[in-house]
C-alpha cells in the first residue's frame, strides 16, 4: 500500500480516517486476522496452544504485557511481530514531538498548529515499522532517558525561562507515543525509574521536574523479564506489576521437534545448505544437547539454555562439514556425528555454570552434554546394551566388539574424504547389519552417519574405548585400553 495522498487536515477530515487508540488499533487489526485466519505470528514455535491464545487474550482485553521467561526464549520477538497487527499507516501532524493524530493532539506544538492553520494544518504519515520504540533496561538509564526533562540550552536559544513548557525535551516513551514500547529486562531498571512509569501506565500522562502536564499519551507497553532477575539482580517493584495488565509465562519448547524447527528457522547458513547435508540424526542430537543442558547439574538452571545454543551449535556442525570438503576439493559432503565436537566452542559461550561446573571446565561439560545427547538417543533407536546384559543375552553388540576386541582399531579423522570415511566404517564387522536390522528405512549417508553412531553408543555405554584426538577420533577395545592404561 502506498503512503496515503492526503496532505491537510481539511482533506482528512473529508476521508473515512477515523481515530484509534493503539490498542485498540491492535485489537481490532487481531480480530481480522483470527476471523480470516490469518497466522498471527511467525516464526514462532510450540505456543501454538500456550504463549500465543495468552498473547491474544491480552491484546483483545487491551491490556500492556509482560513477557516472564528465561533467557532465549522468543519474548524480544514476539513483541516485535506485534508490529505487524498495526495499521500500515497512520497521519500525523506534520513537525509533532509527540506524534499527535490530527482529530485528537496532545501537544502545545501540534494544538498551536491547528489553531493557527486550522484546515490547512500538514498531515505527515508514519508507517508500522517506525512505530516501534525499544530500551534495554541498564544502570545507566535515567528518568530524563525514558520521560524528559528540562533542555536549559533550548530555552537560551529560544530566549524562554524555565516555567515554559516549551523548553521541556521530551524522553524516549513521550516521543514514542502511538507506538509500541517494549523495555527490555525490567527488573535491570532502578526502583525510581519503575515508579516513574506508574503514571504513564495508569494514567496516561508524563510529570517532568514539577510541571502539571496532562499529556495523555498512547502507548502499548510490552515488558520482558527473566525470573532469575528477581533474586540476582533486581525486582519488578510490586505497585508496577499491579499495572500491568497481562502477565505471560514463556517456556521453551516441549519437544524436538519444535526446537528443531526453531533451530532450522533462524540458523545462518547463506546457501551453506546447498553443499552440506545433515542427516535427521545429527539434528536431534543438536537439540538433544540443549535438553541435557537444562537437566545438567553443572548448568545454572535458573540462567537457563537458550535456544541460541542450538543454532549457533547447528551452524558449527554445518560449517566444519564444509570446511573438510573446502580442504578436500569437493563440491558436497555432509555432517558426521564427530562434526560435534566442532560445536563446542559454540556450547561453552551459552550455557552458565554453577561451581560444580566452573571446576570441571565450561570445554568438558560440553564435551559431556555431547556425550550425554548421544548415549539418551542411542538408546531411542538401538537395544539397550545394559538391559541385555542384565538378561544375559547373548548381545546383539557381540560381533562389533570382536572385532575391536582382536586388537583392531578404527580412527575417523575430521579431514579425511567421504570415501575414505565410508571404506574405513564398513570394515567394521556386524555394524552395518544392525543398522539394518534397527534402521531399516537408513539409506545413503543417513545409513553411514548411524553406523559411526553405533561406535559413539556403544562407546558411551562403555563397551568401546573413545578417544578424541586432535583431528579426529579413535575407537579401540575398552578392556585392552585399560590394561594399556594400567
Amino acid at each position: 500500500m502506498a503512503v496515503p495522498d492526503i496532505k491537510t487536515l481539511g482533506e482528512l477530515k473529508k476521508s473515512n480516517y477515523r481515530f484509534l487508540s493503539i490498542k485498540d488499533e491492535l485489537r481490532e487489526n487481531l480480530i481480522r486476522k483470527l476471523q480470516s485466519q490469518q497466522p498471527v505470528f511467525e516464526g514462532i514455535y510450540g505456543y501454538e496452544d500456550t504463549v500465543i491464545p495468552e498473547v491474544e487474550r491480552a491484546i483483545l482485553s487491551r491490556h500492556n504485557i509482560l513477557f516472564l521467561g528465561l533467557r532465549g526464549q522468543a519474548k524480544t520477538k514476539m513483541a516485535r511481530q506485534l508490529v505487524n497487527l498495526l495499521d500500515e499507516y497512520i497521519p500525523v501532524v506534520a513537525g509533532s514531538p509527540l506524534n499527535d493524530d490530527p482529530m485528537q493532539p496532545v501537544s502545545k506544538y501540534a494544538k498551536a498548529q491547528i489553531a493557527a492553520l486550522g484546515d490547512a494544518t500538514p498531515i505527515a504519515w508514519i508507517h508500522r515499522d517506525e512505530r516501534f520504540a525499544e530500551k534495554l533496561a541498564t544502570p545507566d538509564v535515567s528518568v530524563a532517558d525514558l520521560i524528559g526533562d528540562l533542555d536549559p540550552i533550548k530555552a537560551a536559544n529560544m530566549r524562554l525561562s524555565f516555567s515554559d513548557e516549551e523548553v521541556i525535551h521530551y524522553g524516549l516513551i513521550p516521543r514514542s507515543n502511538r507506538f509500541i514500547f517494549v523495555i527490555n529486562e525490567l527488573p535491570d531498571l532502578q526502583a525510581r525509574l519503575q515508579v516513574a512509569l506508574f503514571n504513564i501506565l495508569q494514567e496516561g500522562d508524563v510529570q517532568i521536574r514539577g510541571f502539571n502536564l496532562r499529556i495523555p499519551l498512547d502507548l502499548q507497553f510490552v515488558f520482558t523479564a527473566n525470573p532469575e532477575d528477581y533474586t540476582n539482580r533486581g525486582s519488578i517493584v510490586t505497585p508496577l506489576k499491579d499495572r500491568i495488565g497481562s502477565q505471560i509465562l514463556t517456556h521453551y519448547p516441549r519437544s524436538i521437534e519444535y526446537s528443531r524447527q526453531i533451530t532450522q528457522d533462524q540458523a545462518r547458513l547463506n546457501g551453506q545448505q546447498r553443499s552440506v547435508q545433515v542427516p535427521h540424526l545429527l539434528q536431534t542430537l543438536i537439540e538433544q544437547i540443549a535438553i541435557e543442558a537444562r537437566k545438567s547439574e553443572y548448568v545454572d538452571a535458573k540462567s537457563g539454555v537458550s535456544a541460541r545454543l542450538t543454532i549457533s551449535a547447528y551452524e558449527s556442525l554445518i560449517s566444519a562439514a564444509e570446511l573438510r570438503f573446502l580442504k578436500n576439493k569437493q563440491t558436497y559432503t555432509f555432517a558426521r556425528v564427530a562434526d560435534l565436537y566442532a560445536a563446542v566452542p559454540a556450547i561453552n559461550g551459552k550455557i552458565e555454570l554453577v561451581y560444580e561446573g566452573e571446576q570441571e571446565g565450561p570445554a568438558i561439560v560440553a564435551q559431556n552434554l555431547i556425550g550425554l545427547a548421544i548415549r539418551n538417543t542411542f538408546l531411542q533407536l538401538f537395544p539397550d546394551p545394559g538391559k541385555l546384559k542384565k538378561k544375559k543375552e547373548n548381545s546383539e553388540y557381540a560381533p562389533i566388539i570382536a572385532w575391536f576386541a582382536e586388537h583392531n582399531a578404527l580412527d575417523l579423522m575430521d579431514s579425511e574424504t567421504d570415501k575414505a570415511y565410508t571404506a574405513a566404517l564398513s570394515i567394521v564387522d556386524g555394524l552395518e547389519e544392525i543398522v539394518a536390522r534397527y534402521q531399516p528405512n537408513a539409506r545413503g549417508t543417513d545409513k553411514l552417519v548411524l553406523m559411526e553412531f553405533v561406535l559413539h553408543g556403544l562407546a558411551e555405554n562403555s563397551l568401546l574405548s573413545k578417544n578424541r584426538l586432535l583431528q579426529g577420533v579413535s575407537f579401540k577395545d575398552l578392556f585392552s585400553t585399560l590394561l594399556g592404561q594400567s
